[in-house]
């Protein structure tokens, strides 16, 4: 892990290739704007979410050190965090969802480190700190909700995607990114949620990822509990929408019983939902999840799995009934009545045993792909992996003989036994002939001269899953993202503005109450006259100072904004709202 990233006991857990998408928060690199986002964001909705929202959120916030005022450090809030057995990292925007849900399976919030443009201060597509760490970071001080979260994240990244959802990642991390950065065109805005809209329309046959996705969007992103009629909010992209908190829970906005029904329910990124789930409470969700693993290839194994595994062109593994792993890219299948019976990868390939690499049959020694038969003799009721040492022998399964094993559906592998390996419970996993001929028919599948031959063992594929089974086989270090976060040059204009805004939160934090804020607000008139954040910051302290001469001036010239750009007026009427609210309530 890079030397700038604090670890803790959660973070050591972590396989390495994760870590290949963490990065330094840079905290020192939050402006006084950024920070002053933050701040209405996080006090507008405190102000409205503590009537809406699960009683989890405001306890939450206490539990995992989430300030009002000031965007939340790494580093703080992972030392609060580890208390309920979690952490938080900082990644650049979008990951992808297999890297996104295995972080969650070791109990670690991935948090988008960027906050979101003033102009998106109500909704942004690109994931930011605003979204993630005060909306994702409150529930989960919640046990139930906590668990669920770790429970999707360890079923949600051996779900296995189309090489569709690939594209379809990089297409919504591009337009997330490019709908944030401050310096791009309509036109470039309009072709990528154009090319985003197009995949969505062709994106065939729903995968295991994208539908495990939805169920993520309508319940950790988009969740209402309690009842149809009285729903309280609990997901993260509703906690941190300023806009579609309140918006959400009005008529205008159906509301469904949350079933597996929601896993066919596609969503659109770029806009308010028009329909929410309400879950009864956060069991259920569980429950839910469960219910869809249960169609997912990591429990249906089978010829299912198998194709699962070949459409998605990645790496995936399969399991068979003997514990034995075979993890590398699948190509092509062999079927008889609707049962695999040989199954072929292409390239590196490990094969493994509960999820530990076995010794020789690394990436090096199956270099390029490994095949092998699946199922039963064929006249022999014993499965191979059922028999005894009496039994192998029995059918010439033995070390230095010549034998000759026909499987039912019509694969045969002919050779010398060398040897074999078997799993704890004393069944046999793996043999190893030499001279070795493997044919369906009368298509040769692996000859003498190919060299050793390595056969695994299993009467049927139990389980399918995205990734390798041993973390170690394979080089995972490779994540190269197409489109990086744009992070423009400053003006000199947009520098001094950030100044004024320091300066005006230093004087509220008593750092520095040498500064006019008269003259801010006569350089705000003069040099910013569309900001309208800064001016409901003077105003609080013109208010709670009861300096009406300057509360008058103030008022005024917001008002002049909202006549200028009439859609931040109802942003300044909230601003003001707040600060009279909280004003009042604390002279109480």
């Amino acid at each position: 892990m890079q030397s700038s990233i604090e670890s803790n006991i959660i973070l050591n857990r972590l396989p390495k290739h994760l870590l290949q998408f963490i990065k330094p928060q840079d905290y020192g690199n939050y402006s006084a704007i950024d920070q002053a986002v933050w701040r209405y964001v996080m006090r507008k909705n405190v102000d409205f979410l503590k009537k809406v929202a699960h009683k989890s959120y405001i306890e939450g916030l206490k539990l995992t050190g989430i300030s009002i005022n000031n965007i939340p450090n790494m580093y703080g809030m992972n030392r609060i965090l580890k208390d309920i057995g979690w952490a938080a990292v900082a990644v650049d925007g979008f990951i992808p969802p297999n890297a996104f849900m295995e972080f969650q399976a070791y109990n670690v919030l991935v948090i988008a480190s960027d906050i979101r443009q003033l102009e998106h201060i109500e909704y942004t597509p690109a994931p930011d700190i605003i979204h993630e760490g005060a909306g994702h970071a409150p529930i989960i001080a919640n046990p139930e909700y906590a668990e669920y979260l770790r429970r999707f994240g360890e079923i949600g990244c051996k779900a296995i995607s189309s090489a569709k959802d690939y594209e379809l990642y990089e297409a919504v991390r591009h337009l997330s990114i490019i709908k944030e950065a401050p310096n791009s065109t309509e036109a470039d805005i309009a072709s990528a949620e154009k090319k985003v809209e197009d995949l969505q329309n062709n994106m065939g046959e729903p995968s295991e990822m994208a539908l495990i996705r939805n169920l993520h969007w309508w319940t950790v992103e988009y969740g209402l509990i309690g009842t149809l009629e009285n729903p309280k909010i609990y997901g993260a992209g509703l906690l941190s929408s300023i806009g579609e908190s309140a918006w959400c829970l009005t008529d205008e906005v159906k509301k469904l019983p949350y079933t597996i029904e929601a896993t066919y329910k596609n969503f659109d990124i770029t806009k308010p939902q028009p329909q929410l789930f309400v879950t009864p409470d956060f069991a259920h969700l569980s429950l839910v999840l469960e219910e869809f693993a249960n169609t997912m290839a990591l429990r249906k194994g089978g010829l299912l799995g198998a194709n699962k595994l070949i459409q998605s062109h990645a790496l995936g593994t399969i399991e068979l009934s003997t514990g034995l792993q075979i993890s590398g890219v699948f190509t092509h299948v062999i079927e008889d009545s609707g049962n695999p019976i040989y199954i072929q990868t292409t390239g590196e390939t490990a094969l493994s045993y509960r999820e530990k690499e076995l010794v020789g049959h690394g990436t090096n020694t199956h270099i390029k792909g490994f095949g092998s038969p699946i199922g039963q003799l064929k006249g022999i009721n014993l499965a191979i992996e059922d028999m005894s040492p009496r039994d192998l022998r029995a059918y010439n399964i033995y070390e230095e003989k010549c034998v000759t094993l026909e499987f039912e559906g019509g694969i045969t592998v002919s050779g010398d036994i060398i040897t074999g390996k078997r799993n704890l419970q004393g069944k046999i996993i793996l043999i190893t002939f030499s001279n070795c001929t493997v044919k369906h028919g009368d298509t040769i599948l692996f000859k003498p001269e190919w060299g050793i031959y390595d056969m695994a063992v299993g009467k049927n594929i139990v389980s399918g899953f995205s990734g390798p089974a041993d973390l170690n086989s394979f080089d995972l270090i490779t994540h190269v993202p197409s489109s990086k976060t744009i992070h423009i040059k400053k003006s000199s204009k947009q520098l001094k503005l950030e100044t004024l805004y320091q300066q005006v939160r230093e004087y509220r934090e008593g750092t520095n109450k040498t500064i006019s804020r008269t003259k801010v607000l006569e350089e705000l008139i003069e040099n910013h006259p569309k900001d309208w954040l800064l001016p409901i910051e003077l105003y609080e302290l013109a208010f709670i100072g009861n300096e009406a001469k300057l509360c008058k001036a103030i008022l005024n010239h917001l008002e002049a904004i909202k006549q200028n750009k009439p859609e931040v007026g109802r942003l300044i009427d909230d601003g003001l709202g707040i600060v009279k609210k909280e004003t009042i309530e604390g002279r109480r």
